[in-house]
């Protein structure tokens, strides 16, 4: 079957897809995964209803026929999933796809771990990290764990030697805007790109509001003060960072302002749930079932034409014309796709 690139209704090509490989996780971030909704009588899914690394396998190489390079593994936390390589391997194994990588909260990775997912194919890695300061990172994580875990796995990343390594903090008013000029500080001329990431409105259990967003350029403002920096071209069209770099050399850092100044017009990104669901939008209140098609029998041909045919109808601008009414819909959990 031929390779070709899919574009939807506005024009945007489809070129990564997400892949979300558990619904589970090991912290519970306020703003993603709070105790209120996701607490000790949880029912996350049974292994059965999760998509099996042949099956995600199977999905890339779709996927790849219809344009997409690139690949994010995501969670819940991804490395809380067993023999994660595996799947690495069965994806770098794939001709099309030029780059995997994989958001993470670092917890679970040390150095063997860390060695082990470069070995097996994965090129990048992002690692969440909301505070410098014990106090404030307990409060955001709701588990107790101390930054130094967290700080522990961006060494043992940086020591792997992937080709990058980048760091993401969700900036929201009244729980850690005054670790913005910490957290740069830190991060300045280490060669780890900070990206700081505006509060969304991903899901309906975060209790977003438009008062909790500190925009990114109330964010760029506060670290210039600091530390002078100044814009940079973007790496590629649809890169979902405005790229600034500190005047003095320190490297640089990324903002991603998805509430004050919407990116959907390059948007190129699927999302794949671990239960084998396709969602067009970060947004989106309905996925497309794949695994059904995939257990029930459709052949590659019949799969490949399901999802040439969803994207290729995709409208999706969520951002771009959000409402009091839009941010209220049902949508899915950030813990389902995982950004």
């Amino acid at each position: 079957m031929a390779e070709h690139a899919t574009t939807d209704t506005l024009g945007r090509q489809l070129h990564d897809l997400r892949v979300s490989v558990t619904d589970r996780c090991n912290f519970r971030c306020v703003y993603c995964m709070p105790k209120e909704v996701f607490g000790r009588g949880y029912q996350f899914l049974a292994k059965k209803e999760l998509l099996t690394f042949e099956e995600i396998e199977r999905i890339v190489q779709i996927f790849a026929r219809l344009g997409v390079r690139k690949i994010r593994l995501t969670g819940g936390e991804p490395l809380v999933r067993s023999e994660l390589e595996n799947l690495i391997e069965k994806i770098a194994a794939v001709d099309q796809i030029e780059d995997i990588s994989l958001t993470t909260n670092a917890v679970l990775l040390s150095e063997k771990r860390a060695r082990s997912l470069r070995s097996a194919g994965l090129g990048r890695v992002n690692i969440s990290l909301d505070a410098l300061d014990d106090e404030t990172f307990k409060a955001i994580n709701d588990v107790g764990v101390p930054v130094q875990k967290v700080l522990d796995g961006i060494e043992a990343a940086a020591s792997a030697g992937f080709d990058s390594v980048k760091v993401n903090m969700v900036v929201k008013r009244g729980m850690n805007e005054n670790s913005v000029v910490p957290m740069a500080r830190y991060f300045h001329g280490t060669g780890q790109i900070l990206r700081f990431i505006e509060f969304m409105d991903v899901g309906n259990t975060n209790a977003w509001h438009d008062n909790a967003v500190m925009t990114a350029q109330q964010i760029i403002d506060l670290i210039n003060a600091e530390l002078p920096i100044e814009p940079l071209e973007a790496n590629y069209t649809g890169e979902v960072a405005e790229r600034w770099k500190y005047r003095d050399g320190g490297g640089e850092i990324g903002v991603i302002s998805s509430v004050s100044k919407p990116f959907c017009g390059d948007c190129s990104r699927a999302r794949l749930s671990a239960v084998g669901k396709v969602y067009t939008c970060l947004f989106a209140a309905d996925g497309f079932n794949l695994m059904r098609l995939m257990r029930d029998g459709s052949t590659d041909a019949e799969i490949e034409e399901s999802v040439g045919n969803l994207w290729s109808k995709r409208r999706d601008r969520y951002s771009e014309t959000r409402t009091v009414e839009s941010v209220l819909r049902p949508k899915v959990e950030m813990s389902h796709i995982g950004g």
